[in-house]
């Protein structure tokens, strides 16, 4: 497993959480990681992370917000 130190400016406003959490969706996203890997880096379980990617910006399920509105957009023509 890697390890990185990193300084981040007391500006950011961000604390270790918030970036484990920004960094483990971001690779989750890119499918570089399992759920599972990116929860056991936050340190949650994986429950907990799946529930905290929407607020991330992070689907679940692959899509984001644009490709879900056309989603809707093309089930629509059905009816």
């Amino acid at each position: 497993m890697n390890v990185f130190t990193e300084k981040i400016p007391d500006s950011a406003k961000v604390n270790e959480f918030e970036l484990k959490m920004m960094i483990a969706s971001k690779l989750f996203e890119d499918g570089r990681l399992s759920s599972g890997q990116a929860a056991e880096i936050v340190g949650i379980s994986k429950r907990a992370f799946v529930e905290l990617l929407g607020k991330y910006g992070v689907s679940l399920f692959g899509y984001n917000d644009v490709e879900l509105a056309d989603d809707f957009k093309n089930a629509s023509t059905f009816n």
